[in-house]
């Protein structure tokens, strides 16, 4: 039975489909309310999917489902297929690397111990953490808190009762309670195992209460050593919780998801605060192989999170709404006040997570971050072909003088500086930036035309709306309009405009592509006014000379030649001008710097 057919016999329940190519591989798992509707979607005209969903859907040579009870179940089982099976084209973990996780062993008087193996051997495993250093700073703080072995010796009680074993040096520095032989009975030492848990989970006030009232009924019966051990503990938990507090949630438990994109990767940050604390912390980087929603993102990131570290908080802080609903949750986006607060700081680590691996790629793979940006700035702009052959151009002129325009090319995301191109303005009087922008930007593609060089994949203008559309004018009447992409950016609010959309489109700040927008746009500014100054220079320089009768333009250039400049020319002696000039225009030069030197000093 072909594929299409089997749609008319998907029910319309919420499930999980996957879809497998010719050789029975899964390529795709996907989540869905309606069965029926959510996978016909994929089946209508190609000309409504994106081209990435296209290849996938020409792939598909059979199709399985499953049923769940509902939509959360959906996606959790979802989840758990893409982990297993890796399908080509769903979302996936970007790093395979293992995260640090804080275990209880399951074991008599058990260890605490971190690991980066998570084994179903009915160990409690707390994490996993984003750094082994949070870990290990949460492993610091229980052993000073709690008197825990950290050997591997078997203390079943028949070998305890055998006095086979010797007390440590941890015993003796009063870091282990040494049950191996028998000081501390298997009760007592689980009542430690449960205030480490209740700590790991967040829970940390009662341990403060159970800590201090210890301490009070020491002190009340004169027990002095035992009320300062637990007053070192009680002043070791508060200086640990005072790093972590958050100040205005009264002791609440929230949770907190935001992401970032960056072309096609995701960097996602989950926050876990309880009771007021932060208590966990964790980014991840995922991968999305075809066109998706940021709101089937979240469901995805969110999924993930709950198969990572079990349910969430009932409250949880996203920065939109995900594309379903999860069952005793209430999501919502925060407006004001420290909830916003907590899910900025959440978009800031996924933030500075992007930076990290941006600047780290950037190092060791230059040519990848290179493509990066180059795809990044398509996907931005939503160009149909990869522009890696962008120029860019700039006009120059102060009150209408010495109007002139620069052309910057850049290939590849790096700039071709032989390919440079300086324009003076030659149909347009005046300081008319829009008609100096249309002249240039025909200019230069009718000559490429006409030599038959290949035209870039997109021109850049720094300017307004106006530019954008007197350039775009011109492309229009070489008829290459459809040919090249156009696009400008607006220096005081680094606005992109592009022709024929009213609305500018707004970048991200931090994101590649703006940055490599402003990296061109300010290149050609800087190579199109070193341009304009020396021109005006040269103009100012040439003025002066030309005031003196009888020096023309090839004495002046003689004279630039061998002084270098008019200050010089000002300073030098009738000797050394007879000898660059000859006897004549020495004096007549001489006699005019003499005569103005002493007419301002008058």
């Amino acid at each position: 039975m072909e594929v299409r057919d089997k749609i008319e016999f998907l029910p319309q329940n919420p499930g999980v489909y996957r879809y497998l190519d010719s050789e029975g591989v899964i390529i795709y798992v996907g989540k869905a309310k309606n069965l029926k509707k959510r996978v016909s979607q994929y089946f209508a005209p190609p000309e409504s999917l994106d081209r990435k969903t296209r290849v996938m859907v020409s792939k598909i040579a059979d199709l399985e489902f499953t049923v769940v009870g509902s939509e959360q179940d959906a996606l959790l089982l979802e989840n758990l297929l893409i982990k297993e099976f890796q399908p080509k084209y769903n979302i996936l973990l970007k790093d395979g690397k293992t995260y640090p996780w804080i275990c209880i062993r399951n074991e008599p008087f058990p260890r605490i111990t971190t690991t980066r193996r998570y084994v179903k051997d009915g160990s409690l495993y707390f994490g996993p953490y984003s750094s082994a250093y949070h870990a290990n700073q949460l492993i610091h703080l229980i052993s000073g808190l709690y008197k825990l072995r950290d050997c591997k010796l078997s203390l079943t009680p028949e070998k305890i009762s055998s006095g086979k074993y010797r007390p440590c040096l941890n015993h003796h520095i009063g870091k282990c309670a040494a049950p191996c032989v028998g000081l501390m009975k298997e009760e007592e030492y689980n009542r430690q195992i449960n205030g480490i848990t209740s700590l790991l989970k967040g829970d940390f006030s009662a341990l403060k209460r159970e800590f201090k009232d210890k301490m009070n009924i020491h002190s009340q019966r004169m027990e002095f050593e035992k009320a300062q051990e637990y007053k070192e503990k009680l002043q070791l938990l508060e200086q640990y919780y005072s790093k972590s507090v958050i100040v205005g949630f009264g002791g609440r438990d929230i949770d907190a998801i935001s992401f970032v994109e960056e072309g096609n990767d995701i960097f996602s940050n989950f926050i876990r605060v309880r009771q007021g604390a932060i208590v966990h912390s964790f980014n991840m980087e995922l991968k999305v192989r075809i066109e998706q929603s940021r709101e089937e993102i979240l469901s995805e990131i969110i999924a993930e999170i709950i198969s990572r570290f079990g349910e969430l908080s009932p409250e949880v802080l996203v920065p939109f709404l995900p594309d379903q609903e999860f069952e005793g949750k209430n999501l919502h986006i925060p407006m004001k006040g420290d909830k916003k607060s907590l899910l900025e700081l959440s978009r800031k680590n996924a933030a500075q997570m992007k930076i990290n691996r941006l600047k780290q790629e950037e190092v060791l793979r230059p040519d990848e971050h290179r493509e990066r940006i180059i795809f990044n700035l398509k996907k931005d702009l939503r160009l149909d072909k990869l522009p890696l052959h962008i120029e860019c151009f700039d006009n120059s002129n102060i009150q209408g003088t010495d109007p002139v325009a620069a052309c910057v090319v850049f290939r590849d995301g790096v700039p071709s500086k032989k390919e440079y191109r300086h324009f003076n303005i030659k149909s347009v009087v005046g300081a008319n930036d829009f008609a100096s922008m249309k002249e240039v930007v025909n200019r230069r593609y009718s000559r490429m035309i006409a030599e038959g060089e290949s035209l870039p994949q997109l021109v850049i203008i720094d300017g307004g709306r106006g530019q954008v559309n007197f350039a775009y004018e011109a492309l229009e009447e070489l008829g290459i309009a459809g040919e090249v992409a156009l696009a400008g950016i607006a220096e005081r609010l680094e606005e992109i405009i592009i022709p024929g959309d009213p609305t500018p489109l707004w970048l991200d700040k931090n994101s590649t592509s703006l940055r490599l927008l402003m990296q061109i746009r300010d290149e050609a500014h800087r190579f199109g006014l070193t341009h304009h100054r020396g021109k005006r220079s040269k103009r100012q320089i040439s003025s002066e000379l030309s005031q003196i009768k009888g020096v023309g333009e090839a004495t002046q250039t003689k004279l630039l030649r061998r002084f270098r400049s008019v200050a010089r020319i000002r300073r030098t002696s009738f000797e050394e001008l007879k000898e660059c000039v000859g006897p004549h225009l020495a004096k007549v030069i001489s006699d005019y710097f003499h005569s103005s030197q002493d007419d301002s000093t008058e």
